[in-house]
Protein backbone atom coordinates (compact mmCIF):
# COMPACT_ATOMS: atom_id res chain seq x y z
CA UNK A 1 0.00 0.00 0.00
CA UNK A 2 1.09 3.36 -0.46
CA UNK A 3 -0.51 6.93 -0.13
CA UNK A 4 -0.71 8.63 -3.42
CA UNK A 5 -0.30 11.62 -3.72
CA UNK A 6 -3.71 13.96 -4.04
CA UNK A 7 -4.94 14.46 -7.91
CA UNK A 8 -3.81 17.83 -8.61
CA UNK A 9 -0.51 17.92 -6.60
CA UNK A 10 1.88 16.23 -8.64
CA UNK A 11 1.33 17.62 -12.63
CA UNK A 12 0.55 20.41 -11.00
CA UNK A 13 4.29 20.73 -10.18
CA UNK A 14 5.63 19.32 -13.26
CA UNK A 15 3.64 21.63 -15.21
CA UNK A 16 4.84 25.00 -13.32
CA UNK A 17 8.70 23.96 -13.28
CA UNK A 18 10.68 25.84 -15.52
CA UNK A 19 14.05 24.30 -15.62
CA UNK A 20 17.42 24.40 -17.73
CA UNK A 21 20.12 26.26 -19.68
CA UNK A 22 18.12 29.12 -21.49
CA UNK A 23 15.12 28.86 -20.61
CA UNK A 24 14.81 32.82 -19.77
CA UNK A 25 17.21 33.70 -22.65
CA UNK A 26 16.31 36.77 -24.90
CA UNK A 27 16.09 36.85 -29.07
CA UNK A 28 15.02 34.41 -31.35
CA UNK A 29 15.02 31.06 -30.55
CA UNK A 30 16.34 27.96 -32.95
CA UNK A 31 13.60 25.77 -34.49
CA UNK A 32 14.19 22.61 -31.99
CA UNK A 33 15.31 19.80 -33.45
CA UNK A 34 14.71 16.26 -32.67
CA UNK A 35 17.50 14.64 -30.69
CA UNK A 36 18.96 11.67 -32.13
CA UNK A 37 17.94 9.06 -29.49
CA UNK A 38 19.97 5.78 -29.12
CA UNK A 39 17.87 2.67 -28.63
CA UNK A 40 18.11 1.89 -24.95
CA UNK A 41 17.75 -1.78 -23.38
CA UNK A 42 15.13 -1.28 -20.48
CA UNK A 43 15.93 -2.68 -17.47
CA UNK A 44 15.08 -6.34 -16.68
CA UNK A 45 12.40 -7.71 -14.62
CA UNK A 46 13.09 -10.02 -12.15
CA UNK A 47 9.96 -10.36 -9.18
CA UNK A 48 11.31 -10.45 -5.90
CA UNK A 49 10.43 -14.58 -4.29
CA UNK A 50 9.05 -15.11 -1.25
CA UNK A 51 6.01 -12.60 -1.57
CA UNK A 52 2.71 -13.96 -1.02
CA UNK A 53 -0.19 -11.57 -2.28
CA UNK A 54 -3.49 -13.12 -1.41
CA UNK A 55 -4.71 -12.11 -5.19
CA UNK A 56 -2.01 -11.78 -7.64
CA UNK A 57 -1.77 -8.73 -10.25
CA UNK A 58 -0.30 -9.02 -13.70
CA UNK A 59 1.65 -7.23 -16.32
CA UNK A 60 -1.47 -5.39 -17.74
CA UNK A 61 -1.32 -3.62 -14.40
CA UNK A 62 -3.58 -5.54 -12.43
CA UNK A 63 -2.16 -4.83 -8.80
CA UNK A 64 -1.61 -7.48 -5.93
CA UNK A 65 -3.96 -7.99 -3.04
CA UNK A 66 -3.21 -7.97 0.24
CA UNK A 67 -6.09 -8.57 2.10
CA UNK A 68 -4.26 -8.85 5.68
CA UNK A 69 -0.41 -7.81 6.79
CA UNK A 70 2.05 -10.73 5.60
CA UNK A 71 2.46 -13.10 8.15
CA UNK A 72 6.52 -13.16 7.32
CA UNK A 73 7.96 -10.16 5.72
CA UNK A 74 11.01 -11.04 3.41
CA UNK A 75 14.33 -9.40 3.37
CA UNK A 76 15.60 -7.72 0.25
CA UNK A 77 19.01 -6.50 1.12
CA UNK A 78 22.13 -8.04 2.47
CA UNK A 79 24.07 -4.85 4.00
CA UNK A 80 23.56 -0.84 4.97
CA UNK A 81 23.49 0.69 1.89
CA UNK A 82 24.77 3.88 3.42
CA UNK A 83 28.90 3.74 3.41
CA UNK A 84 30.03 7.64 2.99
CA UNK A 85 28.29 9.08 6.38
CA UNK A 86 25.75 11.34 5.00
CA UNK A 87 23.54 11.43 1.60
CA UNK A 88 21.25 14.72 0.57
CA UNK A 89 17.94 14.85 -1.07
CA UNK A 90 15.58 17.31 -2.11
CA UNK A 91 12.06 16.42 -1.79
CA UNK A 92 8.16 16.92 -1.45
CA UNK A 93 5.83 16.13 1.03
CA UNK A 94 1.81 16.40 0.67
CA UNK A 95 1.04 16.13 4.51
CA UNK A 96 1.77 17.22 6.96
CA UNK A 97 5.85 18.59 7.44
CA UNK A 98 7.89 15.73 9.54
CA UNK A 99 9.42 16.58 12.95
CA UNK A 100 12.91 17.58 11.96
CA UNK A 101 15.92 14.49 12.48
CA UNK A 102 16.96 15.43 15.29
CA UNK A 103 13.19 15.53 17.19
CA UNK A 104 11.95 12.48 15.35
CA UNK A 105 13.00 8.97 16.05
CA UNK A 106 11.65 7.10 13.10
CA UNK A 107 14.14 9.10 11.09
CA UNK A 108 16.69 8.75 13.51
CA UNK A 109 15.81 4.61 12.76
CA UNK A 110 15.88 5.03 9.67
CA UNK A 111 18.82 6.11 9.56
CA UNK A 112 20.51 3.67 11.30
CA UNK A 113 19.06 1.19 8.99
CA UNK A 114 20.96 2.72 6.49
CA UNK A 115 23.74 2.99 7.93
CA UNK A 116 24.35 6.50 7.87
CA UNK A 117 22.62 10.13 7.65
CA UNK A 118 20.04 10.74 5.30
CA UNK A 119 19.77 14.19 5.24
CA UNK A 120 16.73 15.30 3.41
CA UNK A 121 15.03 18.68 2.33
CA UNK A 122 11.63 18.26 2.80
CA UNK A 123 9.40 20.98 0.49
CA UNK A 124 6.12 21.75 1.98
CA UNK A 125 5.02 24.20 -1.12
CA UNK A 126 5.78 25.55 -4.22
CA UNK A 127 8.91 22.60 -5.15
CA UNK A 128 8.85 24.21 -8.32
CA UNK A 129 10.62 27.46 -7.17
CA UNK A 130 12.78 25.33 -4.50
CA UNK A 131 14.20 22.92 -7.40
CA UNK A 132 14.59 25.67 -9.93
CA UNK A 133 16.28 27.74 -7.56
CA UNK A 134 18.61 24.99 -6.37
CA UNK A 135 19.45 23.80 -9.89
CA UNK A 136 20.12 27.50 -10.80
CA UNK A 137 22.32 27.66 -7.69
CA UNK A 138 24.60 24.88 -9.06
CA UNK A 139 24.89 22.87 -5.30
CA UNK A 140 22.78 20.32 -5.68
CA UNK A 141 21.99 17.91 -3.28
CA UNK A 142 22.73 13.92 -3.96
CA UNK A 143 19.56 12.78 -4.85
CA UNK A 144 16.54 15.23 -6.31
CA UNK A 145 12.92 14.67 -7.41
CA UNK A 146 11.75 15.32 -10.83
CA UNK A 147 8.58 14.93 -11.07
CA UNK A 148 6.39 13.49 -14.59
CA UNK A 149 8.13 14.96 -17.65
CA UNK A 150 5.39 16.26 -19.39
CA UNK A 151 5.34 20.40 -19.83
CA UNK A 152 9.28 20.83 -18.31
CA UNK A 153 11.17 22.60 -20.32
CA UNK A 154 14.99 21.63 -21.53
CA UNK A 155 14.15 18.58 -19.57
CA UNK A 156 16.75 16.81 -21.89
CA UNK A 157 19.68 19.69 -21.92
CA UNK A 158 19.45 19.64 -17.70
CA UNK A 159 19.49 16.04 -17.23
CA UNK A 160 22.97 16.13 -19.31
CA UNK A 161 24.40 18.87 -18.05
CA UNK A 162 23.39 18.53 -13.84
CA UNK A 163 23.22 14.90 -13.65
CA UNK A 164 24.44 11.25 -14.09
CA UNK A 165 23.65 9.07 -16.95
CA UNK A 166 22.70 5.83 -15.37
CA UNK A 167 22.17 3.61 -18.47
CA UNK A 168 25.04 1.81 -17.62
CA UNK A 169 24.27 0.81 -14.16
CA UNK A 170 20.37 0.03 -15.22
CA UNK A 171 20.29 -1.19 -18.43
CA UNK A 172 19.49 -5.18 -19.34
CA UNK A 173 20.69 -7.33 -16.57
CA UNK A 174 23.13 -4.95 -14.60
CA UNK A 175 19.80 -3.98 -12.86
CA UNK A 176 19.99 -7.51 -11.21
CA UNK A 177 22.48 -5.94 -8.92
CA UNK A 178 19.80 -4.17 -6.88
CA UNK A 179 16.77 -6.92 -6.57
CA UNK A 180 14.19 -3.58 -5.59
CA UNK A 181 14.59 -1.67 -8.66
CA UNK A 182 14.96 -5.31 -10.75
CA UNK A 183 11.79 -5.51 -9.05
CA UNK A 184 10.04 -2.49 -11.21
CA UNK A 185 8.53 -3.26 -14.10
CA UNK A 186 9.45 -1.98 -17.74
CA UNK A 187 6.51 -0.14 -17.79
CA UNK A 188 7.40 2.19 -14.79
CA UNK A 189 10.97 2.21 -16.65
CA UNK A 190 10.05 4.29 -19.84
CA UNK A 191 8.83 7.43 -17.69
CA UNK A 192 12.67 7.34 -16.75
CA UNK A 193 14.30 7.50 -20.02
CA UNK A 194 14.81 10.54 -21.80
CA UNK A 195 16.89 10.99 -25.34
CA UNK A 196 17.36 7.05 -24.99
CA UNK A 197 19.29 7.00 -21.44
CA UNK A 198 17.89 6.14 -17.99
CA UNK A 199 18.12 8.69 -15.51
CA UNK A 200 17.54 7.55 -12.02
CA UNK A 201 14.67 4.99 -10.69
CA UNK A 202 11.10 5.46 -11.34
CA UNK A 203 8.76 6.53 -8.34
CA UNK A 204 5.45 3.82 -9.58
CA UNK A 205 2.11 4.65 -8.90
CA UNK A 206 -1.11 3.59 -9.59
CA UNK A 207 -0.70 2.76 -13.55
CA UNK A 208 -4.82 3.20 -13.30
CA UNK A 209 -6.09 6.35 -14.23
CA UNK A 210 -9.20 8.55 -13.15
CA UNK A 211 -12.56 7.35 -11.92
CA UNK A 212 -16.07 8.67 -11.13
CA UNK A 213 -16.64 7.35 -7.63
CA UNK A 214 -20.08 7.57 -6.57
CA UNK A 215 -22.08 7.77 -2.81
CA UNK A 216 -23.94 4.45 -3.20
CA UNK A 217 -26.96 5.39 -1.03
CA UNK A 218 -27.24 8.52 -3.11
CA UNK A 219 -27.25 7.17 -6.30
CA UNK A 220 -29.64 3.60 -5.40
CA UNK A 221 -32.49 6.69 -5.66
CA UNK A 222 -31.84 5.92 -9.49
CA UNK A 223 -30.86 2.07 -9.69
CA UNK A 224 -27.52 2.51 -8.90
CA UNK A 225 -23.99 4.36 -9.95
CA UNK A 226 -24.13 2.94 -13.61
CA UNK A 227 -25.45 3.81 -17.31
CA UNK A 228 -26.17 2.66 -20.52
CA UNK A 229 -26.08 5.49 -22.49
CA UNK A 230 -24.82 9.60 -22.26
CA UNK A 231 -28.79 10.17 -22.28
CA UNK A 232 -29.53 7.69 -19.56
CA UNK A 233 -26.78 9.34 -17.11
CA UNK A 234 -28.26 12.87 -17.84
CA UNK A 235 -31.35 11.97 -16.71
CA UNK A 236 -30.28 10.44 -13.56
CA UNK A 237 -28.00 13.31 -12.80
CA UNK A 238 -30.96 15.81 -13.37
CA UNK A 239 -33.46 13.42 -10.66
CA UNK A 240 -30.65 13.28 -8.02
CA UNK A 241 -29.71 17.16 -8.54
CA UNK A 242 -32.03 19.03 -6.29
CA UNK A 243 -31.09 23.09 -6.25
CA UNK A 244 -29.85 24.40 -2.98
CA UNK A 245 -29.73 21.04 -1.49
CA UNK A 246 -27.97 18.16 -3.66
CA UNK A 247 -26.14 18.28 -6.92
CA UNK A 248 -25.00 15.28 -8.79
CA UNK A 249 -21.42 16.36 -10.05
CA UNK A 250 -18.71 17.55 -8.37
CA UNK A 251 -17.42 20.86 -10.36
CA UNK A 252 -13.29 21.18 -11.65
CA UNK A 253 -14.51 20.21 -15.03
CA UNK A 254 -11.15 18.72 -16.49
CA UNK A 255 -11.74 16.17 -14.53
CA UNK A 256 -15.40 15.68 -15.38
CA UNK A 257 -14.57 16.30 -18.90
CA UNK A 258 -12.25 13.29 -18.94
CA UNK A 259 -14.40 11.16 -17.82
CA UNK A 260 -16.81 12.17 -20.01
CA UNK A 261 -14.27 11.48 -23.03
CA UNK A 262 -14.09 8.19 -22.34
CA UNK A 263 -17.48 7.68 -22.80
CA UNK A 264 -17.72 8.71 -26.01
CA UNK A 265 -14.40 7.16 -26.85
CA UNK A 266 -11.66 9.68 -26.97
CA UNK A 267 -8.48 8.51 -27.23
CA UNK A 268 -5.71 8.58 -24.35
CA UNK A 269 -4.26 11.90 -25.34
CA UNK A 270 -2.83 11.03 -28.94
CA UNK A 271 -4.84 8.62 -31.13
CA UNK A 272 -1.82 6.68 -33.46
CA UNK A 273 -3.02 6.52 -37.03
CA UNK A 274 -2.34 3.88 -39.73
CA UNK A 275 0.83 6.04 -40.90
CA UNK A 276 1.83 6.23 -37.68
CA UNK A 277 1.23 9.68 -37.54
CA UNK A 278 -0.50 11.29 -34.49
CA UNK A 279 -4.26 13.43 -33.99
CA UNK A 280 -4.15 14.78 -30.97
CA UNK A 281 -7.50 14.13 -28.26
CA UNK A 282 -8.87 17.23 -29.02
CA UNK A 283 -8.57 17.05 -32.80
CA UNK A 284 -11.45 14.11 -32.93
CA UNK A 285 -14.83 14.13 -33.59
CA UNK A 286 -15.49 12.41 -30.30
CA UNK A 287 -13.71 14.87 -28.56
CA UNK A 288 -16.62 17.66 -29.79
CA UNK A 289 -19.71 15.31 -29.39
CA UNK A 290 -18.13 14.65 -25.85
CA UNK A 291 -18.32 18.78 -25.02
CA UNK A 292 -21.70 19.11 -26.09
CA UNK A 293 -22.57 16.73 -24.07
CA UNK A 294 -20.91 18.07 -21.19
CA UNK A 295 -22.48 21.53 -21.74
CA UNK A 296 -25.69 19.87 -21.47
CA UNK A 297 -25.06 18.46 -18.34
CA UNK A 298 -24.03 21.41 -17.02
CA UNK A 299 -27.05 23.47 -18.53
CA UNK A 300 -29.04 20.82 -16.66
CA UNK A 301 -27.60 22.04 -13.37
CA UNK A 302 -25.60 18.93 -12.34
CA UNK A 303 -22.41 20.53 -11.55
CA UNK A 304 -22.23 22.03 -7.83
CA UNK A 305 -22.08 25.79 -8.67
CA UNK A 306 -18.84 26.57 -6.67
CA UNK A 307 -15.81 26.15 -9.47
CA UNK A 308 -13.43 26.53 -6.69
CA UNK A 309 -15.02 23.88 -3.95
CA UNK A 310 -12.54 22.01 -1.84
CA UNK A 311 -14.33 19.91 0.25
CA UNK A 312 -16.02 17.95 -2.57
CA UNK A 313 -14.52 14.44 -0.44
CA UNK A 314 -16.67 15.73 2.70
CA UNK A 315 -19.50 16.94 0.52
CA UNK A 316 -19.66 13.36 -1.29
CA UNK A 317 -19.80 11.54 1.69
CA UNK A 318 -22.68 13.44 3.75
CA UNK A 319 -24.71 12.93 0.21
CA UNK A 320 -24.18 16.67 -0.84
CA UNK A 321 -22.56 15.20 -4.05
CA UNK A 322 -23.54 11.83 -5.58
CA UNK A 323 -20.58 11.65 -7.50
CA UNK A 324 -16.65 13.34 -7.94
CA UNK A 325 -13.56 11.92 -9.45
CA UNK A 326 -10.87 10.37 -8.24
CA UNK A 327 -7.15 9.56 -8.95
CA UNK A 328 -7.81 5.92 -9.39
CA UNK A 329 -10.33 2.84 -7.91
CA UNK A 330 -8.99 2.76 -4.76
CA UNK A 331 -10.58 5.97 -3.97
CA UNK A 332 -13.44 3.80 -3.57
CA UNK A 333 -12.02 3.17 0.03
CA UNK A 334 -10.71 6.77 0.53
CA UNK A 335 -14.37 7.83 1.24
CA UNK A 336 -14.10 6.15 4.38
CA UNK A 337 -11.82 8.78 6.12
CA UNK A 338 -14.86 11.31 6.00
CA UNK A 339 -17.89 8.44 6.68
CA UNK A 340 -16.30 5.18 8.11
CA UNK A 341 -19.24 3.54 6.77
CA UNK A 342 -18.93 4.44 3.39
CA UNK A 343 -17.42 2.80 0.74
CA UNK A 344 -17.66 4.49 -2.59
CA UNK A 345 -18.98 2.45 -5.93
CA UNK A 346 -16.73 3.06 -9.16
CA UNK A 347 -18.82 4.07 -12.40
CA UNK A 348 -17.69 1.84 -15.57
CA UNK A 349 -17.53 3.85 -18.76
CA UNK A 350 -20.41 2.98 -20.69
CA UNK A 351 -21.26 3.80 -24.67
CA UNK A 352 -22.22 7.08 -24.79
CA UNK A 353 -24.51 6.46 -28.27
CA UNK A 354 -25.38 3.30 -29.81
CA UNK A 355 -22.28 1.63 -31.35
CA UNK A 356 -19.23 3.32 -29.30
CA UNK A 357 -16.88 1.36 -27.51
CA UNK A 358 -16.06 3.60 -24.59
CA UNK A 359 -12.10 3.98 -23.45
CA UNK A 360 -10.81 3.48 -20.16
CA UNK A 361 -7.37 6.01 -19.73
CA UNK A 362 -4.51 4.59 -17.73
CA UNK A 363 -3.21 6.64 -15.97
CA UNK A 364 1.52 7.72 -15.97
CA UNK A 365 1.95 5.15 -14.12
CA UNK A 366 4.65 6.84 -11.99
CA UNK A 367 5.07 10.17 -10.22
CA UNK A 368 8.36 10.78 -11.86
CA UNK A 369 11.92 9.83 -10.99
CA UNK A 370 15.39 10.37 -8.67
CA UNK A 371 17.97 11.61 -10.99
CA UNK A 372 21.60 11.67 -9.05
CA UNK A 373 23.94 14.77 -9.13
CA UNK A 374 26.62 14.72 -11.88
CA UNK A 375 29.61 12.75 -10.60
CA UNK A 376 31.95 10.09 -12.12
CA UNK A 377 32.56 8.78 -9.01
CA UNK A 378 31.92 4.67 -9.44
CA UNK A 379 31.76 3.83 -5.43
CA UNK A 380 29.58 6.88 -5.53
CA UNK A 381 27.03 6.03 -7.94
CA UNK A 382 26.68 2.42 -6.44
CA UNK A 383 26.14 3.85 -3.12
CA UNK A 384 23.41 6.24 -4.39
CA UNK A 385 21.80 3.59 -6.36
CA UNK A 386 21.97 1.12 -3.10
CA UNK A 387 20.35 3.73 -0.80
CA UNK A 388 17.44 3.90 -3.96
CA UNK A 389 17.46 0.32 -4.25
CA UNK A 390 16.55 -0.03 -0.31
CA UNK A 391 14.16 2.53 -0.24
CA UNK A 392 12.67 1.14 -3.58
CA UNK A 393 11.36 -2.25 -1.67
CA UNK A 394 8.12 -3.58 -1.98
CA UNK A 395 4.99 -4.14 0.59
CA UNK A 396 5.73 -7.23 2.40
CA UNK A 397 9.38 -6.92 3.12
CA UNK A 398 11.63 -5.66 5.66
CA UNK A 399 13.06 -3.16 4.27
CA UNK A 400 9.40 -1.43 3.41
CA UNK A 401 8.01 -1.32 6.55
CA UNK A 402 11.14 0.56 8.26
CA UNK A 403 10.86 2.90 5.44
CA UNK A 404 7.12 3.16 5.36
CA UNK A 405 5.86 2.29 9.11
CA UNK A 406 9.10 2.10 11.18
CA UNK A 407 9.72 -0.17 13.99
CA UNK A 408 6.78 -2.61 15.27
CA UNK A 409 5.85 -1.49 18.61
CA UNK A 410 7.42 2.04 18.45
CA UNK A 411 5.94 3.55 15.44
CA UNK A 412 2.98 0.93 15.01
CA UNK A 413 1.12 -2.20 15.91
CA UNK A 414 -0.51 -5.08 14.14
CA UNK A 415 -3.98 -5.13 15.25
CA UNK A 416 -6.68 -7.52 13.89
CA UNK A 417 -4.56 -8.38 10.88
CA UNK A 418 -3.79 -4.67 9.87
CA UNK A 419 -1.07 -2.21 10.33
CA UNK A 420 -2.02 0.83 12.57
CA UNK A 421 0.28 3.91 13.76
CA UNK A 422 0.81 4.62 17.57
CA UNK A 423 0.60 8.21 18.73
CA UNK A 424 4.10 8.63 18.42
CA UNK A 425 4.03 7.16 14.71
CA UNK A 426 0.93 9.54 14.28
CA UNK A 427 3.13 12.62 14.65
CA UNK A 428 6.29 11.35 12.92
CA UNK A 429 5.46 9.39 9.96
CA UNK A 430 3.23 10.68 7.81
CA UNK A 431 5.02 13.59 6.47
CA UNK A 432 7.98 11.84 6.16
CA UNK A 433 6.82 8.87 4.98
CA UNK A 434 5.33 10.99 1.90
CA UNK A 435 8.37 12.48 1.42
CA UNK A 436 10.46 9.36 0.80
CA UNK A 437 7.73 7.33 -1.62
CA UNK A 438 8.38 10.41 -3.50
CA UNK A 439 11.79 9.71 -3.39
CA UNK A 440 11.83 6.23 -4.65
CA UNK A 441 8.96 3.52 -4.36
CA UNK A 442 8.33 -0.26 -4.99
CA UNK A 443 5.44 -1.42 -7.73
CA UNK A 444 2.22 -0.43 -5.43
CA UNK A 445 -0.48 -3.43 -4.00
CA UNK A 446 -3.84 -2.92 -2.87
CA UNK A 447 -4.09 -3.28 0.84
CA UNK A 448 -6.94 -1.38 3.16
CA UNK A 449 -8.03 -2.21 6.60
CA UNK A 450 -11.15 -3.56 5.45
CA UNK A 451 -10.81 -6.72 3.28
CA UNK A 452 -13.58 -6.14 1.05
CA UNK A 453 -12.58 -3.22 0.13
CA UNK A 454 -9.66 -4.76 -1.22
CA UNK A 455 -11.93 -7.19 -3.13
CA UNK A 456 -14.34 -4.52 -5.02
CA UNK A 457 -11.30 -2.66 -6.02
CA UNK A 458 -9.49 -5.73 -7.63
CA UNK A 459 -12.75 -6.23 -9.18
CA UNK A 460 -13.24 -2.65 -10.58
CA UNK A 461 -9.49 -3.01 -12.31
CA UNK A 462 -10.51 -6.29 -13.71
CA UNK A 463 -13.40 -4.58 -15.36
CA UNK A 464 -11.85 -1.53 -16.50
CA UNK A 465 -8.60 -3.23 -18.05
CA UNK A 466 -10.78 -4.56 -20.93
CA UNK A 467 -11.59 -0.83 -21.69
CA UNK A 468 -7.60 0.39 -21.19
CA UNK A 469 -6.13 2.70 -23.28
CA UNK A 470 -1.93 3.41 -22.15
CA UNK A 471 -0.52 6.82 -23.62
CA UNK A 472 1.38 6.15 -26.96
CA UNK A 473 3.59 9.14 -26.37
CA UNK A 474 4.91 7.72 -22.34
CA UNK A 475 8.42 8.12 -22.10
CA UNK A 476 8.84 10.45 -25.32
CA UNK A 477 10.51 13.98 -25.44
CA UNK A 478 9.21 16.75 -27.67
CA UNK A 479 11.11 19.72 -27.71
CA UNK A 480 8.02 22.08 -28.87
CA UNK A 481 5.99 20.79 -26.31
CA UNK A 482 8.56 20.71 -23.63
CA UNK A 483 8.82 24.95 -24.29
CA UNK A 484 5.60 25.94 -25.19
CA UNK A 485 3.01 22.55 -24.59
CA UNK A 486 2.04 23.57 -21.31
CA UNK A 487 0.92 27.38 -22.78
CA UNK A 488 -0.83 26.49 -25.48
CA UNK A 489 -2.90 23.77 -24.39
CA UNK A 490 -3.77 25.66 -20.90
CA UNK A 491 -5.34 28.03 -23.28
CA UNK A 492 -7.14 25.92 -25.25
CA UNK A 493 -8.60 24.04 -22.21
CA UNK A 494 -9.83 26.93 -20.99
CA UNK A 495 -12.02 27.79 -24.29
CA UNK A 496 -13.20 24.45 -23.56
CA UNK A 497 -14.53 25.37 -19.73
CA UNK A 498 -15.96 28.38 -20.89
CA UNK A 499 -17.52 26.24 -23.56
CA UNK A 500 -18.79 23.77 -20.82
CA UNK A 501 -20.35 26.70 -18.96
CA UNK A 502 -22.47 28.05 -21.88
CA UNK A 503 -20.03 31.08 -21.71
CA UNK A 504 -18.27 30.33 -25.00
CA UNK A 505 -19.66 28.56 -28.36
CA UNK A 506 -18.41 25.74 -30.36
CA UNK A 507 -16.93 27.85 -32.89
CA UNK A 508 -14.51 29.78 -30.51
CA UNK A 509 -13.46 25.83 -29.38
CA UNK A 510 -12.43 25.27 -33.11
CA UNK A 511 -10.81 28.86 -33.15
CA UNK A 512 -9.01 27.75 -29.75
CA UNK A 513 -8.00 25.04 -31.38
CA UNK A 514 -6.23 26.16 -34.97
CA UNK A 515 -4.85 28.72 -32.37
CA UNK A 516 -3.18 25.64 -30.99
CA UNK A 517 -2.23 23.89 -33.95
CA UNK A 518 -0.93 26.95 -35.51
CA UNK A 519 1.18 28.22 -32.14
CA UNK A 520 2.97 24.55 -31.83
CA UNK A 521 0.25 21.85 -31.81
CA UNK A 522 1.33 20.94 -35.44
CA UNK A 523 4.80 20.85 -34.35
CA UNK A 524 4.43 19.10 -31.52
CA UNK A 525 2.49 16.07 -32.97
CA UNK A 526 5.13 15.63 -35.47
CA UNK A 527 8.02 15.62 -33.01
CA UNK A 528 6.06 12.50 -30.99
CA UNK A 529 4.85 11.01 -34.04
CA UNK A 530 9.05 11.10 -35.49
CA UNK A 531 10.25 9.39 -31.87
CA UNK A 532 7.19 6.67 -31.93
CA UNK A 533 8.27 3.09 -30.82
CA UNK A 534 7.70 0.65 -33.37
CA UNK A 535 5.97 -1.48 -30.41
CA UNK A 536 3.32 1.15 -30.06
CA UNK A 537 0.06 0.16 -31.49
CA UNK A 538 -2.55 1.61 -33.88
CA UNK A 539 -5.25 3.05 -31.69
CA UNK A 540 -8.17 0.33 -32.06
CA UNK A 541 -11.36 1.90 -33.61
CA UNK A 542 -13.88 3.04 -31.12
CA UNK A 543 -16.63 1.73 -33.14
CA UNK A 544 -18.73 -1.91 -33.23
Amino acid sequence: MRREPRRRHVLAAAGALALGAGASSCGPRPEPEIPDVPDVTLPTYQPLEGLAPDLPGNADGLHDVYLTVPERLITTTSSRPITSGTITGLTQTFQTPPPPMDRNPFWQRLNSALGGTFDLNVVVDDYPSKFATTLASGNLPDLMWVPPNQGIPNIGPMLEAAFTDLTEHLAGDAVLEYPNLAALREDSWRTAVVNGRIWGAPIPSTPFGQVYVGNPDVWEEVDGFAADSAAQFLEKCQELSIPGKRWALEPFLPNAFHMIGEWFGVPNGYRVEEDRSLTAAQQTEEYLEALEFARELFAAGAFYPDLNLAEAPQLLANGTLAAMVSVGPRGAAETRLNNPDLRADVLIPFPAVDGRIPTYDMGYGTVGFTPFRKTDDEARIRELLSVVDYLSAPFGTTEYMQTNWGEEGKEYTVEDGNYVLTDEGSQNVPGLQSALQIMAAGEGVIYNPIPDDSRYIYEIEQELLPLAQKSPIKGLYSPTNSRLGTKIKTRLDEVRDEVIQGRATMDAFTAALREWEEKGGKQILEEFAELLPDDVPVTPSNRS
